[in-house]
């Protein structure tokens, strides 16, 4: 993610997005956090502030071995830091407490690939999590247990997760996972849904791979390739 020398723009960042979170209402009140590698640590939101009155100057910075300066950080700082810890790949972590997303996870329900939106998370299914107490070691182990090759999980009987490389990619995950859960929510009201197979769902994420370089994929040579026009000498 872009390089921020003193930390300032990226704190503003992080206030914004939290209270994007609001906003969009994926998130509620007080709920939620959000952290952002940062130096030989990472950045996090603090314990049980409201974001419109957080400031930049809030936000916590933590060391990997739990010390911190500044203000109490989140409850939850412990599954920011294994999980930082253990995905090199991603900067962002992002916990909310969507309605659809998180009345899913009060069943314990995996979101498997009724849609094929749910390739975006990463894999063909999206997990829930075991539960465990908030704030608890257990709880962090269940999440990277659930977000073993996936960019997203939800929390039993509790909410979501989504990584990111970026603050704006993480919240675009966040909102994409919510809107997966309210399909998934309202196609359950007709019965189980069928689900596509992991053949197509493979293709399907070899394609977003692929989407993400801007390139349009052409995987059986019958696909128009979108491309620059070159204007004429």
């Amino acid at each position: 993610m872009t390089q921020h020398t003193d930390g300032q723009d990226l704190r503003r960042e992080m206030v914004e997005t939290c209270r994007q979170m609001n906003a969009t209402g994926i998130n509620q009140g007080t709920a939620g956090n959000l952290s952002v590698r940062f130096g030989d640590g990472f950045l996090i939101t603090p314990s049980s502030l409201p974001y419109d009155r957080m400031q930049p100057d809030d936000l916590v910075e933590m060391a990997f071995d739990g010390t911190y300066v500044g203000r109490r950080p989140s409850s939850e700082w412990r599954f920011h830091r294994d999980i930082l810890l253990r995905r090199t790949d991603i900067d962002v972590v992002l916990h909310c407490h969507s309605i659809f997303a998180t009345t899913l996870a009060c069943h314990h329900r995996t979101i498997p690939s009724f849609h094929y939106m749910t390739g975006v998370a990463g894999g063909t299914t999206i997990r829930c999590a075991k539960y465990a107490t908030f704030g608890t070691q257990q709880l962090s182990d269940y999440a990277l247990e659930a977000l073993e090759g996936r960019l997203a999980c939800l929390l039993g009987q509790h909410g979501q997760i989504s990584l990111g490389k970026t603050l704006e990619s993480a919240l675009w995950l966040a909102n994409e996972v919510e809107t997966l859960s309210r399909m998934y929510v309202h196609a359950l009201t007709l019965g189980d849904p069928p689900v596509l197979p992991d053949e197509e769902m493979e293709r399907v994420i070899e394609q977003m791979r692929r989407m993400s370089y801007g390139q349009a994929p052409d995987l059986d040579g019958i696909n128009d390739i979108a491309r620059p026009r070159h204007a004429a000498p």
